[in-house]
């Protein structure tokens, strides 16, 4: 039997939940086992839960404990997956507790959130279903690579929701804005040749290297110039670079993948961060084409709204700021759940070798969402 926050979250860090996609932990991967666990918990404390499939075993978990009667509702979400465990320095699923710290895959990105919002509904489980606000808890499938568990929800189910908590280690800060992303891939073809008669090809590794110097020398100042107050500027990386097989042959292919962060004013601009790049590409004639985009978009929640006005009661020395990366938060925004990343431990733990979440810092998340519950009470 589990009797404190801290046990459970071992608990959860035992049980492998690598998203798919890495496939360097095949073993490890997949949601299936955490949401299974889930279910039996939350229907332990008294929540109707069912599993909602997005892909192939690989379900979100959506729990509620009060009925579906019109009431304001909100969200806590945290997601199910994490990264692959490669190269750790540590057990990654032995959930050791040590020097004042839970060490393991998860315990900080973002299990540790998840056993705060857990152990808080636990402490108020009597109250949920008689709350004049419904406070669900869904958890959602890989948030570690394309999102689709928070796509998925906020399709088919963000209508009924007026507020929703991601949970991501932000050290009991809100983080109410942050940055998407547009990540593309472009490439350049050639001929290939004996490298020893170059003047007989075409090298697709020059022709993208120049191509990718221009691109950036103009897109650079354009992206400057879509500004936030507290994100900054928008940016573009190059992040990768592949062309050729061999030195003794003139490359005839040659790929880049670009990461840009786009700022809420970028994604607000009619075609974004992707009608920009194919717009900057095709004004420059450059010979390249665009084979891959994905893109992540940004989060602006107004810190007016009255439920983030809440959670930020709830603790005092709790600020709003915002953050670079992106998360579940900002699909289930877009989807038109006004959405915020809360919860305990430092992002600077996240993907980590050694992985750990503080016990204070758990604790004090628990504290946390139990006072926050509290508050929606009297709502």
């Amino acid at each position: 039997m589990i009797t404190s926050a801290t046990e459970l979250l071992q608990q959860l860090i035992r049980i492998p939940s690598v998203n798919p996609d890495d496939l360097s932990d095949s073993d490890a991967a997949g949601e299936g086992a955490i949401a299974l666990f889930l279910q039996g918990w939350l229907e332990g404390i008294g929540a109707a839960v069912f599993l909602d499939e997005v892909k192939p075993g690989r379900p979100n978990l959506i729990a509620r404990f009060a009925p579906m009667d019109g009431r304001p509702r909100i969200l806590l979400g945290p997601h199910l997956d994490t990264v692959g465990v490669m190269n750790m320095s540590i057990a990654p699923f032995a959930a050791e507790l040590r020097d004042g710290k839970i060490w393991g895959r998860g315990a900080c990105d973002t299990k540790g959130s998840m056993t705060a919002m857990l152990w808080a509904l636990r402490e108020h489980a009597a109250e949920l279903a008689t709350m004049p606000v419904a406070v669900d808890f869904v958890a959602f499938m890989g948030e570690e690579s394309g999102q689709w568990g928070s796509k998925h929800f906020a399709e088919h189910h963000g209508r009924h929701y007026a507020f929703a908590i991601a949970g991501e280690p932000t050290g009991l800060d809100i983080v109410y804005t942050n940055k998407g992303s547009l990540w593309a891939t472009v490439e350049a073809t050639g001929k290939a040749a004996h490298s020893s008669m170059p003047e007989k090809g075409s090298n697709a590794v020059m022709t993208l290297a120049r191509a990718l110097d221009r691109l950036e020398t103009e897109l650079a100042p354009q992206l400057a110039a879509f500004t936030h107050p507290v994100l900054g500027r928008s940016t573009m990386n190059i992040g990768t670079f592949h062309g050729g097989t061999r030195a003794n042959i003139v490359p005839d292919r040659a790929s880049a993948q670009l990461d840009i962060r786009v700022t809420p004013s970028l994604a607000d601009k009619t075609g974004g961060a992707l009608g920009l790049l194919e717009s900057t590409i095709a004004a420059l004639s450059l010979p390249v084409t665009l084979a891959y985009a994905h893109e992540n978009p940004p989060m602006d929640t107004s810190c007016e709204h009255p439920y983030l006005k809440t959670l930020l009661q709830a603790r005092e020395g709790t600020m709003t700021v915002g953050a670079p990366w992106f998360s579940d938060a900002a699909h289930l925004s877009r989807g038109g759940i006004p959405s915020v990343c809360f919860g305990p431990g430092s992002i600077d733990q996240a993907h980590t070798a050694d992985e750990f979440l503080r016990v204070d810092d758990l604790l004090a998340g628990v504290a946390h969402f139990s006072q926050f519950i509290e508050l929606l009470k009297r709502a």
